[in-house]
């Protein structure tokens, strides 16, 4: 399949996540971080597991573990820790950091240079992120300022680990394991730490449906199958497209305003993302010519 078709699947991955905002605060009980983030992963992970009706073997138990609790548990944790002490743009912000990490961590873990461009490309990409959606009230707090770098090194780790773990098995099957095991740890917790879930209205249901079977699962799907045909520094930076997908739907749905700086911040996210793409894309072609011009040597 074509280098262009795998970026364009993988990047509608984040554009969907950037509705999680929106589909949380208008269809979804307030007050539930936990409960609503393993209602998010476990069901749609069970069903998964039905449909392609194949576990882990091995090795891999220990290693989904581990992807799981990097993906979803944790990850999802520390972002609602981030969310609730910080402003969202400063949560935003400070999580955009993610795609920077990335390139970092495939040095050592899977042996990918560390391109100058491409450390260009992320940094650009958080102040884009700074401009959509980052206001001069914005307060900061230590916790958590922690808590979102936390959250952007768990996902960092889990997409070069990802990577870097490919099972013999469908992006389908992989994503099952994943957001089962990520579902069973967040279990105990919401259970242990909050209170049952009040009677769901008819919203609550559709909200619960959207984030697992399509915010979860279908996009989850996409974006391990990206990990696997491209390298984690070329789908890392699709996940500027989620800020800038919020910013649009709050613009569109709830009115939100829309000035220059967000303007301005689309343009630079878009700008940063190109860029990461042509950095990535260039060094194979270059090795191409290399061996082409080796070859005529000879």
């Amino acid at each position: 399949m074509p280098r262009n078709v795998d970026l364009l699947l993988t990047a509608i991955a984040p554009a969907i996540w950037g509705s999680t905002y929106l589909v949380t605060t208008e269809l979804l009980p307030q007050g539930y971080p936990w409960t609503v983030a393993m209602l998010r992963a476990l069901p749609a992970g069970l069903l998964m597991l039905v449909i392609v009706r194949q576990l882990p073997q091995g090795i891999w138990w220990g290693r989904v573990l581990i992807l799981g609790a990097l993906n979803f548990t944790i990850f999802w944790w520390l972002l609602f820790v981030a969310a609730y002490r910080l402003p969202g743009g400063v949560a935003a912000t400070v999580g955009a950091i993610q795609p920077l990490i990335v390139l970092l961590l495939a040095r050592p873990l899977l042996g990918s240079p560390i391109r100058p461009l491409a450390i260009v490309a992320a940094i650009a990409g958080m102040g884009g992120v700074a401009l959509l959606i980052l206001t001069p009230r914005a307060a900061l707090d230590p916790i958590g300022i922690a808590a979102g770098l936390g959250g952007a090194v768990s996902m960092a780790f889990g997409t070069v680990l990802t990577r870097r773990w490919q099972p013999p098995v469908s992006p389908l099957t992989f994503t099952a394991w994943q957001l089962t095991a990520g579902g069973m740890l967040l279990l105990p917790v919401a259970l242990i730490l909050e209170p049952s879930l009040p009677a769901l209205t008819s919203a609550n249901l559709v909200g619960f449906v959207w984030l697992g079977l399509i915010g979860a699962a279908l996009t989850y799907i996409l974006w391990f199958r990206g990990i696997a045909r491209l390298e984690p520094a070329v789908v890392s930076p699709l996940g500027f497209l989620s800020p800038m997908t919020a910013v649009i739907l709050g613009w569109s749905v709830l009115g939100q305003s829309l000035g220059p700086a967000q303007i301005a911040g689309m343009i630079v996210v878009l700008g940063s993302v190109w860029l990461s793409q042509r950095v990535q894309q260039a060094t194979p072609m270059k090795n191409a010519a290399r061996t082409i011009r080796s070859r005529s040597r000879e």
